[in-house]
Formats: C-alpha cells, structure tokens, sequence
C-alpha cells in the first residue's frame, strides 16, 4: 500500500491527514473512538523514526476500529436475542382460549363435511374436476346434489383392496384402475360406464378394477391420489394417467388406442356401414397397399389421437362409402362426423404431424355444445384461444345460427363453443365461473390452459361484431374481464369482505398489513378454518395497522392473486405492495397467525392479555 514505499517519512500532521482521506475516514467512527485517533494523531513521537511511528499508529488504529464494532455488534446481536426471546416468551395463551361462538359455529361446519382435517387432507374432492377441463376450481357442489345410486351391474369390475393389489397388477399385462370415494358424486356417475367398458374390454384381455382410497389409504398415497376418481391404466406394471373421456365410448377408445395397433384395416363394405353407423367421428385413408411407409405415418399419428379411430383400405367401394372419389389420387384421407359440417377432406403432406394436426383442428364441430361429455375435447384442443357463446335455451334457436355462421371465419383459429344457460348439469355452472349473468345473450374470449385471461363482449350479438370481437382477440386488443361480486354496502365486520372491485381499495393500502383468505363456499377446509380466522380477527381488531379480510375467490378475481386451491391465505406487507404477497404456510391456530404476522409486519405491533376473558375484545393494544 502507498505507506510502505521506502522513502515516504510521515509527521504526525501527515497521519491525520491520511485518517481524514482514505477511506476509512475517522468521522464515520463511533465518538469515543474519533477522541481516540485524534489523541494518537497528535501524540508525539520525537524518539522514534518516522515510519515506524506510522506503523503503530496504524495499528492502535485498527485495535480501537476493531473493539469499537465489536462491542456495537454484541449490543445489536443482544437487543435481536432479547427481542426474539420476547416473542418466544409471549405468553399468547389467551389466544386459544375456547370462544363459545366460535365453537358453535365449528360445529356446525363440520357437520356438513366428510372430516376435512381428518388423515384424507390430502385427497380433495375439489381436486378433480376433469369433467370441466381447464375450470380447475369450479364447484362440484352441485353433482353432489344429485348423487345416483350405487345400483349399477360392475359383475365384470375387479374389487381391489391392499392385500391383492399387487397380485392383479402383476398378473394381468393390462389393468385400469379407478380410484374412487363412496361419497363422490363424480365417481358415482362414473360408476355405469366404468362396468360397460369392464364388461366389453375384458374380451381384449384387459381388466378394470377399482379400489375405496378412503378405506386403502396406503395405497393411495403410494399412487399420489388428489382427487376422485384418478384412474390409473398399467401395462406390464408401469402405470400412467388416464386422459379420455369419462363414458363407456371413451374408455374403450382410448384403450383400444394403447393396446392395439392404432389403425384398423376395412376390407368390406359391410364392414365401412357398421363402423359409420355405431361411431361418431372416423378418420379414413385410402391407401394403395395397407403395409409400408404411408400406414406406418398413419399408425403413428393414431397414436397422438385418443378420441378418434383411425382406419385404412384399398377398397374403392369402402372409400366411396366415406365419401372418397374411387378414382381419387392416393393416399387420400377424410375425417367423418355426425355433426353439421360431416365431412372434412385433408390436403397436407401425409406425413404423422400433418395428419394429426389436421384430425385436433377438424374433429371438433364448428360450434359445439359444452357439456361434460365434449369438455374434454373443448379443453385438448391444440387451439386454446376459445369464442363462448353464453345464451337461454329460449333464445338459442335465434343466436347460436350466427355464432356458427361467424365460426366459419375463424376454423382452425378459434374453438367456438355454445353454453345452454338453462342446463342446470354444465351450463349454469360454467356461466358462474366465468361470472356470466342474466339472461344473455353475451360472448366470452377466453385463453385455455395456465393463462386463464378471458374477455367480455356484452352488445349485439351479430356475424359482423363477433367477427370483429374475434380479430380483437386475436390480435390481443382486448382488455381483460374480471369477475366481482357486489361491493359490500357495509364492511365494518372484524373480518373485512373483499370482492373485486374493493380489492385495490383494501388488500392494495400501502398503510396496512392486511391478511387475506382466499375462500370457497364449498370448501370443507375453509369451512372448518372459519372460527379460527374470525377469533383471528377479534383479538386484533384494535390494531389499526393489520387488516384481517377475506375474499371468495370462486367468485372473485383480480390480477394479483392466483390460487390452486383454497383455502389459500396470503400477506400484503404495509409499503410493499407493489411485491408479490407472503404465502402463509403455518398451523392453522390463532397463535400460529399472530406470531406470523408479528415477524412479517412491516408496521410493529403486540397484543397485551386481557385482564379478563370479558375483556378480550377490548384489552388490545398497539405498541408502535
């Protein structure tokens, strides 16, 4: 460094002015350690040479800096630990103490529920809503409503408990399995087409079976079960989820698809009539030879499609009956419906990408009806930007002609999709997810998948206007609608409601802490942690800084909060709210809440224990 070249000499002055510019600069030091520099600065030294005077005033230097922050760092780590320890003392037992209401009010929770806090927490019945594709947090509540008996003919479904689980998997090359609860309204409706695909399958060597994964808890959690029903197929072993459709017909295609060979061969005509009679939709090839490079590339697009059989012939008599020219260049290759538009003819390269692209844009009608039989083709389509047409059943002869006359401009763009507002199994639902009210008629933009945007059209429903709403979207000019509840007319509760529209107002106040719980009615868990977060609410209601709210986010969206499932409870730090919010991840009690928010809070605060239970509303205080 510059004061150990040879031939500097340094006086005392010269050390105070090294003090005063370099840059440990001796003003920044605590005031009992500036009186002592500057008592070694002007100390003199006549007996010893200029260097080494230097040398130990460095060094008294360094030995006062260094006792200097060590004692200031002792007092900090000191007044942390006593404060820690403050917290750790606290005595919060007044938290927990019984409140009559409250307890009343848990009691009444769960007796509507099928023991949320019971050893199946982790298998939730709002899980699984795969009947309604991407609507994840829809509410099943309304099949549970109507449960159908458990009068159905399984004779051909295998009954499997822990003791021969094993044994069958190992047994048997191929084996479906549902696991399913006997209180789940999904699993009951499965129930009749589970046996008849048992029943025609088992001609194929496969079995299907199910297992209670309420009573087989073991074997679920080896499984990780979520929902009900999850429905597992095994080959050899080897298991993998099952994807298709939750009907007879749906099951046996999408098994058929994973243990044969894809395609099939139609080599007469009688043969073609009973295939166009009994199926749906039915991709064709005419091919020149059913064996070689052009039915290999059909094979394997086959593969890519669980929802459509895919046949081959060479017989011009069988393609005519699919609507192909005999005299047609081959390959040639067409889609069959039963839909409006029947008949789709593809043009590309015949090649297993193309085909199979080509079957995901076509197999759909050009509008079609959600229910819970086609929303899983709605839902799996490649194309995931989606045109919802929301309409009465009284004005669907009026509307739904134009939707599908502007669903010509859009083929291969948009999913056009038509919801009956009146059918109370699908529609009604899915109107109040999207918060669709009245009586319609009104079009939704909505993104599939993880995005989850949707858009709102509310003016006259005309070929003309839906074909500009649809560039609009396309084209991402349109803002996004999101759905809200009324804002309350009072909100002076110790638990405030937020809705939408009050969500800026609340949750976003750069002045408050504000705890929020994102709910559902239906949830079992939000019911049962209700007393717990209202007791929450009332010991702190004398802190003006904490807000405790709540927001039913079924019915309620903003652009801050997402949520896999509920409850879901996140922390708006005071001044921070242009941050992400704390994930509150602790024991569902009031004690565990308070100690939360006293480590997070960005403005300090501490309950004083009441001098008497009666007290308890009252005896809080806000020690800032």
């Amino acid at each position: 460094m510059f004061w150990s070249k040879p031939n500097l000499t340094v006086n005392s002055a010269d050390s105070l002015n090294l003090c005063l510019h370099s840059q440990l600069h001796f003003t920044h030091f605590p005031g009992e350690t500036r009186k002592q520099l500057r008592l070694v600065s002007y100390t003199p030294q006549t007996t010893m040479p200029s260097h080494k005077r230097l040398v130990v005033l460095l060094s008294l230097t360094t030995l006062l800096l260094f006792s200097s922050f060590t004692l200031t760092s002792t007092k900090k780590s000191a007044q942390n630990d006593n404060t820690a320890n403050e917290n750790d003392d606290e005595d919060l037992s007044f938290l927990e103490e019984p409140d009559e209401a409250a307890t009343s009010a848990h009691h009444r929770a769960d007796s509507n529920l099928p023991d949320p806090d019971g050893d199946d927490e982790d298998l939730e019945l709002d899980e699984d809503d795969n009947d309604y594709g991407d609507f994840s947090s829809y509410s099943p509540s309304h099949f549970e409503a109507e449960q159908p008996p458990w009068d159905v003919d399984d004779k051909d479904v295998v009954v499997l408990k822990e003791r021969n689980f094993t044994t069958v998997i190992e047994n048997n090359q191929y084996v479906m399995v549902e696991f399913y609860a006997p209180w789940c309204g999904h699993c009951q409706a499965l129930a009749p087409e589970y046996a008849a695909a048992a029943t025609e399958l088992k001609n194929y060597g496969v079995v299907l079976a199910k297992i209670d994964a309420t009573a087989e808890q073991e074997v679920a959690h080896e499984y990780d079960v979520q929902g009900f029903p999850s429905i597992f197929f095994f080959v050899d072993g080897e298991h993998k989820p099952y994807t298709g459709h939750r009907t007879k017909d749906g099951i046996v295609t999408w098994v058929k698809k994973k243990i044969g060979p894809g395609v099939y061969n139609i080599s007469t005509a009688d043969d073609a009539e009973r295939i166009l009679t009994s199926e749906n939709k039915v991709v064709l090839a005419f091919l020149t030879t059913l064996v070689g490079s052009e039915s290999e590339e059909l094979a394997a697009a086959s593969k890519l499609e669980d929802n459509v059989n895919f046949y081959q012939t060479v017989v011009p008599d069988v393609a005519k009956l699919f609507h192909i020219d005999p005299e047609a260049k081959r390959p040639a290759l067409v889609l069959v419906k039963r839909e409006d538009e029947k008949l789709s003819y593809f043009d590309g390269k015949f090649v297993k990408a193309e085909i199979a692209d080509f079957v995901a844009i076509n197999k759909l009608a050009l509008v079609t009806t959600f229910s819970k039989e086609t929303a899983p083709l709605i839902f799996e389509s490649k194309i995931k930007k989606q045109l919802l047409l929301f309409v009465t059943k009284k004005n669907s002869d009026k509307f739904f002609p134009i939707f599908r006359e502007a669903a010509k401009l859009f083929k291969g763009k948009l999913v056009f999709v038509h919801v009956d507002m009146d059918d109370v199994d699908a529609g009604k639902p899915v109107a109040s997810f999207f918060g669709i009210t009245g009586k319609g008629p009104k079009v939704l933009a909505y993104i599939g998948n993880n995005d989850g945007r949707k858009f709102l059209y509310d003016g006259e429903v005309t070929v003309d206007n839906i074909k500009a709403f649809g560039e609009d979207f396309l084209h991402d000019k349109l803002k996004p609608f999101l759905k809200s509840d009324p804002v309350p007319e009072t909100n002076d509760g110790d638990v405030k409601i937020v809705v939408g529209d009050n969500f800026d107002d609340i949750v976003l106040d750069e002045s408050k802490d504000v705890l929020l719980e994102l709910y559902a009615p239906w949830c079992g868990h939000c019911q049962a942690l209700e007393p717990t977060y209202n007791k929450l609410a009332k010991h702190l209601r004398g802190i003006d800084s904490i807000v405790i709210a709540k927001m039913d986010g079924s019915t309620n969206e903003h652009p801050r909060i997402k949520t896999d499932g509920f409850p879901t409870i996140l922390f708006f730090p005071a001044g921070k709210k242009s941050s992400d919010p704390i994930t509150v991840d602790v024991d569902r009690t009031v004690a565990a809440f308070y100690k939360f928010l006293r480590k997070h809070a960005s403005i300090p605060f501490k309950l004083k224990k009441p001098t008497s239970t009666s007290k308890a509303g009252s005896g809080l205080k806000d020690e800032l």
